[in-house]
C-alpha cells in the first residue's frame, strides 16, 4: 500500500479535524485542491478537476491535512460531478458552520464537454 492510501481509505468524515478561529476580524480562506479524481458511476472511468475551496469562517476552520484527505476520498468512488461537489459543500457546510462557502468543481473535459459546478451559501432561488 502506497503511503497515504490506508489514511485515505480509512478516512472518517465525522472525525475531520476542525480547530477554533481565533480571529476577531472576517477573512476568506481560498484553497485550491488541484487533483480531484472521482469515478464516473455510469462508465467507472475516471473524472478530473480542480475544486475551489472559499469560505468565511465563523468559529472554525478546517486542517488542510484533513480536507486532503477528504477529499481524495472521492477517487475510490463511483459518484457524479453534480454529486460529489453537492457532498463537500454539505459536508465542509455542516461540519464548518461558515458565515459563507463556495464550492466550486471544474472538471476537465471528457468527450468534447467542459463541467463547471459550483455550491454557495448565498445563492437563493425562489420557488
Amino acid at each position: 500500500m502506497r503511503y497515504g492510501e490506508k489514511e485515505i481509505k480509512e478516512f472518517d468524515v465525522d472525525n475531520m479535524e476542525i480547530w477554533p478561529n481565533d480571529a476577531k476580524n472576517d477573512y476568506i480562506i481560498k484553497i485550491t485542491l488541484p487533483e480531484f479524481m472521482c469515478c464516473c458511476p455510469r462508465s467507472g472511468y475516471p473524472d478530473f478537476a480542480t475544486i475551489y475551496l472559499e469560505y468565511i469562517p465563523d468559529q472554525f476552520v478546517v486542517e488542510l491535512k484533513a480536507i486532503k484527505l477528504y477529499i481524495n476520498t472521492f477517487m475510490h468512488r463511483n459518484v457524479s460531478h453534480e454529486a460529489s461537489i453537492n457532498e463537500i459543500y454539505n459536508t465542509l457546510k455542516d461540519k464548518l458552520k461558515p458565515k459563507w462557502i463556495k464550492v466550486v468543481g471544474d472538471f476537465n473535459p471528457r468527450g468534447n464537454v467542459h463541467t463547471i459546478i459550483e455550491c454557495r451559501s448565498d445563492m437563493v432561488v425562489p420557488k
